[in-house]
């Protein structure tokens, strides 16, 4: 997972657990098409589960992440961590 929106939209997920196209989309500064493409890439590679329904007459869609997803973010945050220490170590 090294594309930044990616990222971004597993952070999320972490911290809601469950989020729609809308907010999302809003969040992130996403258009429809881009946003529906990382959501299918993610959920491609089982680290989102896409659930469609109705709230009243309107269709939605919602993400949520899941426990390869929750286990990918945090290898890929330990990775830029590292990064960010040797980053740091190298200036002093």
């Amino acid at each position: 997972m090294h594309q930044k929106t990616r990222l971004a939209l597993l952070a999320v997920l972490d911290e809601a657990g469950r989020a729609d196209f809308p907010y999302l989309k809003r969040l992130l500064g996403l258009t429809d098409g881009n946003l529906g493409r990382h959501l299918e890439t993610l959920a491609g590679q089982s680290l989102i589960a896409i659930e469609k329904g109705h709230e009243g007459r309107r269709p939605r869609t919602w993400a949520a992440i899941s426990p390869a997803g929750r286990a990918a973010l945090a290898a890929e945050m330990d990775l830029l961590a590292a990064i960010v220490e040797r980053f740091r170590n190298a200036r002093n």
